[in-house]
């Protein structure tokens, strides 16, 4: 309701408006007004100075935003080859400031002095080969020169030996989740298929398959630090992007087919938080929160839990209504710490196999489906 009243506020208000205008048309019939639409010296001059005013809030905008948010870009890379991508990264974005800093300058400079005058004619020029030599060739070798350190950083990032020691993981999307699944110990996984999806076998996985014998299916993503990780992706419905931001990967996720990145972490998460632009970073956000949850109990409700970092692991395409909520916790353990958590997860096979089995009926017998003979009787007795 109360937006239908501010739509209806503002068609009236549009309304008054135009009739304001009629109204001060009106007020000027008989009066002696330049009604030509040719510019004069005073027209040009005016356009000249608005082109330097905009040209000033062009620059001071672009100042001010390097100050105000300039501190919230990502920060340290935890990945090897983050280093890399940021590296291009800060490259492209150096050459766009000076480019668009020199171009811009000349241009509103240029629309200032040789404004219009009366009585001056402009000179025109058919062609000037020099000119045109010098705006084509620079951009040109600058392009190439990006593009070819772009090619060679895309390649040392994405090629992944196959002989090397790495740790095999799916990324399974969905809207709106994701789900891990480890190869196990033969560094496999097994086959999937979307048509094999039935109860806890959420990913599809052929349990026929005996690289799936292994496999570990978890809602929470642990990785090892020091060594590659190899992640293969799937969707099962549309498409998503799988965006590690503080390790610099992304990878679109696509149905009906096998998407890979890999990475090698350096930090764990406890050194990550460890870090001073990140326990900076905390502080600032909780004081924040501190300030919002002064608020929300001011009102009577309940105050915000402090923030921790962690790293994520985010959808970077726009796939649903839920969208922004599809996120995974993603931990850096140790070495040590990782094979003793990846220890501790129960198999899928053993997962399917549980939730297959027959429930306990009060005063059955339980047989075993492998031996075929009787190995242990249940019987309850309700305590009533």
């Amino acid at each position: 309701m109360t937006s239908l009243l501010v739509i209806i506020v503002l068609v009236l208000l549009a309304v008054a408006l135009w009739q304001l205008t009629k109204i001060f048309d009106l007020t000027q019939v008989g009066s002696s007004t330049d009604t030509s639409e040719i510019a004069t010296d005073k027209d040009n001059n005016v356009q000249g100075y608005l082109m330097f005013g905009f040209l000033a809030f062009l620059y001071i905008f672009s100042i001010y935003g390097l100050l105000k948010w300039g501190p919230l870009v990502l920060h340290t890379p935890a990945s090897e080859h983050g280093g890399e991508v940021d590296n291009l990264m800060n490259i492209t974005w150096v050459l766009i400031f000076i480019v668009q800093a020199i171009t811009q300058l000349l241009l509103h400079y240029f629309s200032f002095k040789y404004k219009g005058k009366e009585g001056q004619k402009a000179l025109f020029f058919a062609d000037n080969n020099r000119l045109e030599a010098i705006w084509s060739v620079i951009p040109a070798v600058v392009l190439a020169g990006l593009i070819l350190y772009g090619l060679y950083a895309w390649t040392n990032i994405m090629f992944v030996d196959e002989d090397e020691d790495t740790v095999v993981i799916e990324l399974y999307a969905q809207q709106f989740k994701w789900t891990a699944r480890y190869a196990g110990e033969d560094n496999v996984l097994g086959k999937a298929n979307v048509r094999l999806i039935e109860g806890v076998n959420t990913l599809g996985v052929d349990m026929s398959d005996p690289y799936a014998q292994d496999d570990i299916v978890v809602s929470e993503l642990h990785i090892p630090k020091g060594k590659k990780v190899h992640f293969k992706m799937r969707s099962q419905d549309v498409l998503h992007s799988a965006y590690f931001p503080h390790f610099r990967a992304q990878m679109n996720c696509v149905p009906g087919m096998v998407t890979e990145f890999a990475f090698l972490p350096v930090y764990t998460t406890a050194e990550y938080r460890e870090l001073p632009y990140m326990i900076e970073k905390v502080a600032n956000i909780n004081a924040l929160r501190a300030k919002k949850s002064a608020e929300l109990i001011a009102k009577g409700g309940t105050a915000l839990d402090p923030y921790a970092f962690d790293y994520l692991l985010l959808c970077n395409k726009i796939c649903g209504a839920s969208h922004y909520n599809m996120q995974m916790k993603v931990i850096v353990d140790t070495p040590e710490d990782y094979k003793k958590w990846l220890s501790e997860q129960a198999l899928l096979v053993q997962q399917v196999k549980e939730s297959k089995a027959p429930a306990a009926v009060e005063g059955a017998v339980q047989v075993d489906s492998l031996k075929g003979n009787d190995t242990t009787a249940v019987v309850k007795m309700a305590m009533k």
